[in-house]
């Protein structure tokens, strides 16, 4: 049975720390009861909760694996009570169950196989470039992709095709001609606004990220298709990266792609 540290370190020769942006948060974010012991199984999810804790007390395992750090911002006390935020929350349930919880952000995000990668793919996009490249002497990873569409698409059946494998809704923009083709696509998993500049120097004729700014939308959304999409759908693919680099190595290993999350936002309002 691999340990704590065992999972970390494989994730990590996937993800290394380094690759992480300067005020980002990946690695262990609580280990109540150290790296060494053995793992009884991991958790896997977009955002930790106090049910996803919950989750994997439940299922008997004791690491949760998750794209977004549980500590992010600054905590200043960790109280439990009725008053808690569901950070602090989360963070007392995993140390009172004895959970640990290993956060893989903008380093799983700058990786190859990262989630711009695996949508990328599921695009269909080819002849690959990474759309904001690391700067490190000699690096091969980075922050998003430009690749070609195999065939031009109409405005319409490209967004069909965001649409379908988002699995949500994403706003358009009309870009500079609404009646043109897209063939050259760029992307960015999560919140990649301010990569708009490097879209439009890559040739791209469409963008797709996510938590667009309304005035970024304004300035930019005439010269270029811009496709906004949903936080969550860009990211919750960050499931499935993390169980096929586990499984690589510990194919028997018990792991479990949380069912308790779904997005915050409701896709319908019903009486």
């Amino acid at each position: 049975m691999p340990t704590l540290r065992d999972i970390s370190d494989l994730i990590e020769s996937a993800a290394p720390l380094s690759w992480q942006e300067s005020w980002d948060n990946s690695g262990w974010q609580v280990a109540p009861l150290g790296l060494d012991i053995p793992c009884t199984g991991a958790l896997l999810c977009l955002d930790v909760t106090p049910d996803a804790v919950a989750e994997a007390a439940d299922a008997g395992l004791n690491l949760i694996v998750s794209h977004h750090p549980l500590i992010f911002r600054g905590l200043k006390q960790i109280v439990d009570g009725p008053g808690a935020t569901p950070q602090v929350k989360a963070v007392t349930d995993a140390i009172r169950r004895g959970i640990a919880v290993y956060s893989s952000h903008t380093a799983l995000d700058s990786a190859p196989a990262g989630p711009s990668r695996w949508l990328a793919d599921r695009l269909g996009l080819g002849n690959l470039s990474i759309l904001d490249p690391s700067t490190a002497p000699g690096a091969d990873h980075g922050l998003g992709l430009v690749g070609d569409l195999p065939a031009p698409l109409p405005l319409t059946r490209f967004a069909a095709l965001v649409q379908d494998v988002y699995g949500g809704p994403v706003s358009f923009t009309p870009g500079p001609d609404p009646a043109a083709e897209v063939v050259r696509v760029a992307l960015c998993s999560g919140s990649g606004g301010e990569f708009i500049p490097a879209a439009l120097a890559a040739g791209a004729d469409a963008y797709i990220t996510s938590d667009i700014r309304y005035h970024d939308l304004l300035d930019w959304g005439r010269r270029i298709i811009l496709a906004d999409t949903g936080h969550y759908e860009s990211e919750i693919c960050t499931k499935s990266i993390f169980s096929a680099i586990i499984s690589e190595k510990f194919p028997n290993f018990a792991l479990r792609m949380s069912r308790s999350e779904r997005s915050p936002l409701l896709e319908h309002v019903q009486d």
